[in-house]
């Protein structure tokens, strides 16, 4: 009896404890709410619980609490507007993304089409040496399509199938598991899309069955880090500063209860302004002097200020801020071709005319009155054409030749400024496309790919090289960019410009191209210097047939169906032509063969090589061009050519 009596004490505590311990036994990590503002109004209950140390009843209070806020908005997609996507078809390519993405058939990268990481998902699968690979795996392209599928169709398998491969990745790619593992899953750009992506797929998923309390936590947890990691790590200069700040709004605006929200904020809309008067020329363009990522760069700053204002944050903006994205998208404007499309110049790639009018729609909300810009938007429909024709940006060095806007029109853009910032610009000062009558004919090289292992690179420098570009080269080598303006006219019948650029150690290439009876193009290569060698300017055709004339050095193409370009080319020195089997690249991993023409000359001594070629769009079919040219040299300073082209004479030539 007294054994038992004296047990009985110890055996009620032992219970007592087991049913507290079971109570409070959680799986909720509470650290969460560490990091949250729980005053924020609406999270009085969160914050109760909290206190009470009742961290499952605080996770589920949570989780309500973000599925009733109403008073947050979002850029793209707001969790009101759920009803309207039931039933809605999302686009063949964005439904294909999301059902292969539930079978682990990911959409990585579009030059690589779909890749299978497995059952299991190994988010390491790297079958081709290309960076872009490693990296892209990581920003998720196929998760955003799951979620338009999930409203579409209120098929649960979205969600589930996502919140599986969240879980999966979160728990493989711990930040510092390796080095490579951080270079590739924590590269700060990869990051911040995630910080930028991920408020739009909460939005998606937020009502799903699937989206529990516990998941909540870790979702929290996860993007906690995210924001944190990018706001230490910020790249230090170039687009990806740009992008990373830009997203950081997006963060701190959407998730404003957590406690460092406000900070990730002020980094973004600082560093946005602050990078706006380095990064933007004075002329308007964005300084690594690729189109895609001056356009990406537009992007980058509207959607920084459109979410901004939604967190009626606007003010933090300057007035001059809007004022330089105008100036921007007139100098996108001035580098472009008629039907919206643009050179791609310094990596970048072919953009379409529907994509280019859906950017303009977007960039008028923020100029509703702008009629050109309304012009662009609506494909021509409304608003009115530019009332400029040619045009030059002084400091970028992007230089338009044309004589309308309209399908019909003729334009030539060249490419003649200072060195690009960063990473995307290429050894191509000089180079040019011309588009005539709706048909681009002589495209950049393009870019192929950017950065991988050591075959990888092989294929990036063909395509950079100023050999495969339609400039003045000695002895195929590449050329270092640094232009000089020295003259830029324009006139009813004639445009024209001169520039000087430092191509090679004692040797200047000075280039004069005139635009004649706003119809051809005529342009004067002067290899000026004490460097002898061989001494080449390139032209390159559209991909399709060509034709040449070996003994008066011309080239052509020859298609029946488009337009044609012509280009004859002629020396006071003994030149010879050669045909040259090239390539041009369109999008990532894309490729076509094309033909070319190298004019050569050998330079013997300090004495300068000239040489004169007219580059002449027509209609249809080409025909022999009837032309001959007359170099009459006054000085080094003072050049006149006379020319007889289709019957007709011109005196051409600068005095400096």
């Amino acid at each position: 009896m007294k054994l038992v009596k004296s047990s009985l004490p110890l055996v009620l505590t032992f219970l007592f404890c087991a049913l507290i311990f079971g109570q409070n036994k959680t799986n909720i990590d509470y650290k969460v709410f560490n990091m949250l503002n729980l005053n924020t109004a609406g999270l009085e209950h969160v914050k109760k619980q909290v206190g009470l140390q009742n961290y499952d009843k605080a996770a589920k209070a949570l989780l309500k609490y973000y599925r009733n806020r109403t008073h947050i908005g979002h850029p793209e997609i707001n969790a009101s507007d759920k009803s309207n996507w039931l039933g809605k078809k999302i686009g063949k390519l964005d439904a294909e993304k999301a059902n292969k993405g539930l079978e682990h058939q990911f959409f990585v990268h579009k030059g690589y089409g779909y890749l299978d990481y497995g059952k299991d998902i190994n988010w390491d699968y790297w079958p081709v040496k290309d960076n872009e690979i490693r990296w892209q795996v990581n920003r998720m392209y196929w998760w955003i399509p799951m979620g338009k599928m999930y409203w579409s169709t209120a098929d649960e398998k979205y969600a589930e199938e996502w919140i599986l491969q969240f879980r999966d990745w979160v728990k493989d790619n711990p930040r510092g598991l390796s080095k490579e593992n951080d270079r590739f899953a924590w590269r700060p750009l990869e990051c911040s899309r995630r910080v930028q992506d991920q408020t739009t797929l909460f939005n998606f998923f937020i009502d799903s069955k699937n989206f529990t309390s516990e998941f909540l936590v870790e979702f929290l947890l996860n993007y906690h880090e995210h924001a944190e990691w990018v706001s230490g790590n910020y790249t230090k200069k170039g687009n990806h500063r740009l992008f990373q700040a830009q997203r950081m709004i997006y963060g701190g605006g959407f998730f404003q209860e957590f406690k460092n929200a406000e900070r990730w904020r002020k980094e973004g809309i600082d560093i946005l302004n602050n990078q706006m008067s380095i990064q933007i020329l004075d002329d308007g363009f964005q300084y690594e002097l690729s189109q895609n990522y001056h356009v990406g760069g537009i992007n980058t700053f509207l959607k920084g200020l459109k979410m901004a204002q939604l967190c009626n944050l606007e003010n933090e903006f300057p007035a001059a801020y809007l004022a330089t994205i105008k100036k921007m998208i007139y100098a996108n404007i001035k580098a472009s071709f008629p039907d919206m499309s643009y050179p791609m110049f310094g990596d970048s790639k072919l953009e379409y005319k529907k994509d280019m009018a859906k950017k303009y729609r977007a960039w008028t909300e923020f100029f509703p009155n702008d009629k050109v810009l309304q012009f662009f938007a609506s494909k021509g429909r409304k608003g009115k054409a530019p009332d400029f024709l040619s045009t030059r940006l002084p400091v970028s060095g992007f230089t338009a030749l044309r004589n309308g806007w309209d399908d019909n029109s003729t334009a030539l853009i060249m490419r003649a400024g200072i060195p690009g910032g960063w990473f995307h610009s290429q050894p191509d000062n000089g180079t040019f496309e011309l588009w005539h009558k709706g048909v681009n004919l002589m495209p950049d090289s393009g870019v192929y790919v950017y950065a991988g292992d050591k075959e990888i690179m092989k294929l990036r420098n063909w395509f950079r090289q100023s050999a495969v570009h339609q400039t003045l080269t000695l002895n195929d080598k590449d050329i270092v960019v640094d232009a000089k303006q020295l003259k830029w006219h324009r006139s009813s019948n004639l445009d024209y410009l001169v520039y000087e650029n430092e191509s090679y150690n004692n040797l200047k290439h000075r280039r004069s191209v005139f635009f004649v009876d706003k119809t051809f193009y005529v342009i004067l290569d002067e290899a000026i210097g004490e460097a002898t060698g061989d001494v080449k300017i390139r032209f390159q055709i559209k991909e399709g047939e060509a034709a040449y004339n070996f003994k008066t050095n011309q080239f052509w193409s020859n298609n029946m169906s488009q337009p044609n370009i012509m280009v004859h080319a002629f020396s006071e020195n003994v030149m010879a032509t050669t045909e040259e089997n090239l390539k041009v690249s369109y999008g990532y991993r894309e490729e076509l063969p094309r033909k070319g023409v190298a004019f050569s000359i050998l330079k013997e001594n300090d004495q300068t090589v000239r040489m004169v070629s007219i580059v002449y769009p027509e209609d249809g079919k080409v025909k022999p061009l009837n032309a001959s040219c007359e170099l009459i040299k006054k000085s080094d300073d003072n050049i006149n050519i006379e020319l007889i082209v289709k019957g007709k004479k011109y005196h051409l030539g600068y005095q400096l």
